[in-house]
């Protein structure tokens, strides 16, 4: 395990424990929230020997657990940082949710880029519109998730939904994520350089 990924991993570790020692949120709404983050722990612990990741990957993701733990913590609606903005600017709503889906769309892109540029061999538009198609297609099944979610948790999945009455926030989710996705195309340089220092072995 590289120095990296030993730092990231304890950062986690201590953002799972802090805010999901007692969220204010519900444990049902936290524990949803927060389940690509462990699914994708494990999924790093068992592929990091074969298949690691780059150090821009790497903290992309650490940065997208944090948003999704404390949307977890406090329920997107609540989050005080999306109160602030909205109450700043005079919104209609906290839009802390729309920071996660961008970022839904963002950090997947870097990732999905990673695994087909390094496994297919793929290059220019065609590593770009894959990248951001399959990221696009993941955030519409999500949403078909937390349907399904609702439709089995009652009133219980209210809060992780999180709609805030606004009828059209399954459009705008998926939007907002395919945006994210096209705006991480913009890290590509950065991401190649990270990807080829996996090569050489620096750090």
């Amino acid at each position: 395990m590289t120095p990296t990924l030993k730092l990231i991993a304890v950062l986690v570790l201590v953002e799972q424990v802090l805010l999901g020692w007692s969220p204010t949120s519900d444990r049902l709404t936290w524990a949803l929230e927060n389940a690509p983050v462990w699914i994708g722990a494990v999924a790093i612990a068992f592929t990091y020997r074969k298949f690691p990741l780059s150090n821009l990957c790497l903290w992309l993701l650490a940065i997208h657990s944090l948003i999704l733990a404390v949307g977890g913590h406090y329920s997107y609606a609540k989050v005080p940082l999306g109160d602030w903005v909205r109450d700043e600017l005079h919104l209609a709503r906290n839009h802390y949710d729309r920071l996660g889906h961008v970022a839904q769309g963002f950090v997947p892109a870097i990732l999905v880029r990673e695994i087909l540029a390094r496994k297919l061999k793929l290059q220019g538009w065609p590593l770009a519109l894959l990248a951001v198609s399959c990221c696009l297609a993941f955030s519409a099944f999500y949403e078909l998730l937390e349907w399904w979610t609702a439709l089995i948790s009652g009133e219980g999945a209210t809060a992780f939904l999180g709609t805030q009455g606004d009828i059209w926030d399954t459009q705008w989710d998926m939007c907002l994520a395919l945006l994210g996705a096209m705006a991480a195309l913009l890290l590509s340089r950065w991401h190649d350089r990270s990807m080829q220092k996996l090569k050489t072995g620096c750090s």
